[in-house]
This record gives structure tokens, C-alpha cells and sequence, in this order.
């Protein structure tokens, strides 16, 4: 096992290519040690190079709605009316705590998102 650490795009690519020759290596075995040290370093090397934002949240709920097929209306009752939807998905309101609390409650939208 020859292992570096990944500084460059080449060594990402490597390090890719190697990983794909170990995919399906024994755990606790020479060969499955080397891809699960691997997968750590391309983690850490991704991680610091093409770290992908967190989505904004108003952007997040409103594809959870689309997924979901939420309606306004539906949407109304989780922030307090009808005005309320209109304002957040605008950005004229910002989402209070107990708002939060009920999209992560009935809609199991993730918390993490609204503190981004």
C-alpha cells in the first residue's frame, strides 16, 4: 500500500482511479484498508475543494413543496395564514422559530438548513 496525501487535481483523479480498482476489496483486508483510508483523504480533499453550499432556505422549501405537492394553502396552515406563505416565499418574512419547528415537524424538512 502506497498511500499520499491528495494535493492536486492529478492526485484526486488517482486516488479516484485506485479507488475504483479496491471497490470491492475485503474490509480488514490489506486492499480494504487502502480504500477506506483513501475514501477518507478524497473526502477531505473534496471537502476542501468542492464543498457545496448549503441551500437557501426559502430556495430548499420551496422544492420540498414541489416534491411533496404542498399547496399554499396547505403551506398556509404551517405559518399562520395565507399572508404569512406569501411574505417567507417572497423574502419579505423571515421564518420565526415556531415556523421552523412545524416545517421540520409535519413536513421533515431539516432543521439544519434554517441555520446555514
Amino acid at each position: 500500500m502506497h498511500i499520499r496525501p491528495i494535493r492536486t487535481k492529478r492526485d484526486h483523479v488517482h486516488a479516484l482511479k485506485r479507488v475504483d480498482e479496491l471497490w470491492n476489496a475485503r474490509v480488514n483486508s490489506p486492499e480494504g484498508d487502502e480504500l477506506e483510508v483513501l475514501s477518507t483523504l478524497i473526502e477531505v480533499y473534496e471537502n476542501d475543494h468542492h464543498a457545496i453550499e448549503a441551500p437557501d432556505p426559502i430556495e430548499a422549501l420551496k422544492f420540498r413543496l414541489d416534491q411533496m405537492s404542498i399547496t399554499r394553502e396547505e403551506l398556509a396552515k404551517l405559518l399562520g395564514g395565507k399572508n404569512r406563505v406569501s411574505e417567507v416565499l417572497n423574502g419579505k418574512r423571515k421564518l420565526s422559530f415556531t415556523m421552523m419547528k412545524n416545517l421540520h415537524k409535519h413536513l421533515n424538512f431539516p432543521a439544519a438548513i434554517f441555520f446555514r
